[in-house]
């Protein structure tokens, strides 16, 4: 078997992947692309020049030469602060194909977040574009060691005035499937973010198994995320899928916005578009205004937080597409659970994604019959190795094979898993397990309610009641009218213990850069 490549059997189901000994995955995600003959067409679309796989291919090398100009150690993490552009596929690849590991961080944190990250990982080096300098630099000024190597994306001493002076070859380091690859740091939906050791044979297990083996992709896709490059959801979405089916990426650098996803899918026609919950929700509102052509989508995903089963009735309605939701992790990678084309339900995560298997159990560590709700265990061969510098988190949440989700779910009559919610977000109420994105689903049914959160609340007697927060379409609507009104709503169809006893009106609600609601600031 030749240097880094893998085989893929797919007559089996799920298909079975075998990897050379020596497998640099830049090169079946990079390189191959040239063999196969894909030189001159474009992967990469948006507000710049478009970059064909023939000038990938050259950039990564020479971004690759770049970093090892700069005498960084071999498997030295790189961070990389870096807005949805093509230097993010250069740095990301290049550092990879070069044996460096390349870190992404969420763009939208602020300076003490990136000091703890820039100490924790001891980075050899920190490559940021420009509009994040301000935060950058204040977390460079504030850090205990200093990395060796600061770089901006552009400028005189920028990484893209080395990669102009490096070569446009680049032999690929050598590597295992199982080595150390890249980090994500997990988005802190329960608090501090974890450093997440991904290896190479991860982003390929997701390619062949979900982006393959559940929606379908071939070349001839293209491909938008709203979701961002710099976590696990939108790397797959908007980078790892479109290279490994020789597909077309749309980027674009700015926040998502419903009116700047209307026009991206008009402008670049993607066959496949990946949102959250909040942004279908916000697309719906804008719809009463506007009239998008979405006729190029194929496909609509969602992940980063479970998708109500309203807003996928209304999406349906109103545009005739059905919205896949799936669940998926920085730990996992990608979504190991989904609904998919031609099987689907509202309100559900779907099935699994082949290459995985669940188990569901309670607290005494046994599965559970169908149809109770306990904590979510997954194994597959994505699954991040270890979390850097926390040996305790690492043993309590990746056993064997398995890895506890640290989500609760339970399977229905038709096989589809239901999420509950966080395993730290259930509530037992009158002695019964409450599931708070139950209630929340119910809230957004009104069509007064954007979004909602519930979370536990002790009353003046110290039982545990649901606590709701509310999100508006309209905040002139807020009063205690429409408190009545909501738990009337409520009382139609969920148990009486499931009922908020409080409401509150809210401009917005804490989340993580996925989308997932941080219940635990609420509680706070």
């Amino acid at each position: 078997m030749r240097d880094h490549t893998l085989t893929v059997d797919a007559s089996n189901s799920p298909a079975d992947i075998v990897f050379a000994p020596n497998f640099n995955v830049a090169v079946p995600f990079i390189d191959r692309h040239l063999e196969e003959g894909r030189a001159g067409k474009v992967a990469i679309r948006g507000a710049f020049n478009d970059v064909t796989y023939g000038d990938l291919a050259e950039q990564v090398n020479r971004c690759g030469n770049a970093l090892n100009s700069l005498g960084l150690l071999p498997g030295a993490r790189v961070l990389m602060m870096v807005a949805d552009c093509p230097e993010f596929f250069y740095l990301f690849w290049g550092a990879i194909k070069a044996g460096f590991v390349p870190v992404p961080l969420n763009t939208l944190l602020r300076a003490p977040d990136y000091q703890f990250m820039i100490e924790d990982s001891g980075c050899e080096a920190v490559v940021y574009s420009s509009v994040f300098a301000t935060e950058v630099e204040a977390a460079l000024s504030a850090v205990s060691r200093k990395p060796p190597h600061i770089l901006r994306i552009d400028g005189e001493d920028g990484i893209a005035a080395l990669m102009s002076a490096a070569s446009g070859k680049l032999e690929a380091a050598p590597a295992t499937a199982t080595d150390d690859c890249f980090w994500l740091y997990s988005s802190g939906s329960t608090g501090r973010p974890k450093g997440t050791v991904h290896a190479h044979r991860d982003i390929p297990v997701t390619a062949i198994y979900y982006a393959v083996g559940v929606l379908g992709m071939e070349e001839d896709d293209v491909c938008f995320s709203a979701a961002k490059l710099f976590f696990a959801y939108g790397l797959g979405n908007a980078m790892t899928f479109p290279l490994w089916v020789g597909a077309t990426a749309v980027l674009a650098a700015g926040p998502p916005s419903p009116a700047m996803i209307f026009d991206m899918i008009e402008t670049y026609k993607p066959t496949i578009y990946y949102g959250v919950p909040t942004l279908y929700a916000a697309q719906l509102r804008a719809m009463d205004d506007a009239s998008p052509d979405l006729s190029s989508v194929r496909a609509y995903v969602s992940a980063g937080e479970a998708l109500p089963g309203d807003i996928f009735r209304r999406w349906q309605d109103r545009t005739g597409g059905v919205i896949l939701d799936g669940i998926g992790s920085t730990e996992i990678l990608h979504i190991f659970i989904s609904n998919a084309p031609g099987d689907h339900k509202p309100g559900v995560s779907g099935r699994l994604v082949p290459g995985y298997g669940a188990k569901i159990i309670n607290e005494n560590g046994n599965e559970v019959s169908r149809g109770d709700s306990g904590a979510l265990w997954i194994k597959g061969g994505s699954i991040a190795k270890y979390y850097w510098n926390n040996p305790e988190r690492t043993a309590a949440t990746m056993q064997g094979e398995w890895i506890n989700t640290g989500d609760t779910y339970y399977q229905d009559e038709d096989g589809y898993f239901v999420y509950c919610g966080r395993n730290d977000d259930m509530m037992k109420v009158g002695g019964i397990w409450c599931s708070p994105f139950e209630i929340e689903a119910k809230l957004i049914e009104h069509p007064k309610v954007l979004e909602a959160a519930v979370v536990a609340r002790a009353d003046d007697d110290e039982l545990i009641k649901p606590e709701a927060f509310i999100v508006l379409n309209d905040p002139s609507d807020a009063g205690p009218g429409l408190e009545g009104e909501l738990l009337d709503h409520c009382k139609d169809g969920l148990a009486r213990y499931k009922y908020p006893r409080w409401f509150n009106f809210v401009d917005e609600l804490p989340k993580t850069a996925t989308g997932k609601i941080q219940r635990f600031k609420l509680r706070g």
